[in-house]
């Protein structure tokens, strides 16, 4: 629970930014649904704002997943 609080207060704090919001997902090994859906949701509110989400680096098992259910296609979602 308290990594999700963690999680969505960096969203919290990606929104404001003002450039596009670069993810960095070298070291994750595990990624489940409600992750797939907090970055889908991040990547609307930026692409809203004419800004893009950079998914850095994924493992092969992260990119096979976010491929599989749309992340990787979605607009506005890119890889970096």
């Amino acid at each position: 629970m308290a990594t999700q609080g963690l999680r969505r207060g960096a969203f919290a704090l990606a929104v404001k930014a003002t450039g596009d919001v670069v993810v960095d997902l070298s070291q994750l090994v595990f990624a489940d649904a409600s992750l797939t859906f907090d970055l889908a949701i991040l990547a609307q509110r930026l692409r809203k704002q004419g800004r893009r989400l950079l998914l850095r680096d994924p493992q092969p098992q992260i990119a096979r997943l976010f491929k599989l259910v749309g992340l990787s296609s979605q607009p506005g979602v890119c890889s970096a």
